[in-house]
């Protein structure tokens, strides 16, 4: 049951950062730190990389309002 001032489930869970992961190098749950790849129209693709070896283990893209643009 959902509180009226609580928080939808879906909405909790959209801002959510890894900080660790699986590494298929290291063969372990390895820390994780975030890379901005790229900057698209509709968000940002981020990288995770495991802090041991640099080998990338996961991609997060961050949507969110469009840019303002000032004439």
């Amino acid at each position: 049951m959902i509180r009226s001032g609580a928080a939808k489930p879906r909405q909790a869970f959209e801002q959510l950062q890894a900080s660790v992961l699986f590494c298929g190098r290291c063969r372990a749950p390895q820390p994780v730190r975030e890379r901005l790849l790229l900057v698209l129209p509709d968000g940002e693709l981020y990288e995770y990389l495991c802090t041991a070896c640099g080998e990338s283990v996961g991609k997060r893209k961050l949507t969110g309002a469009p840019p303002v643009v000032i004439a």
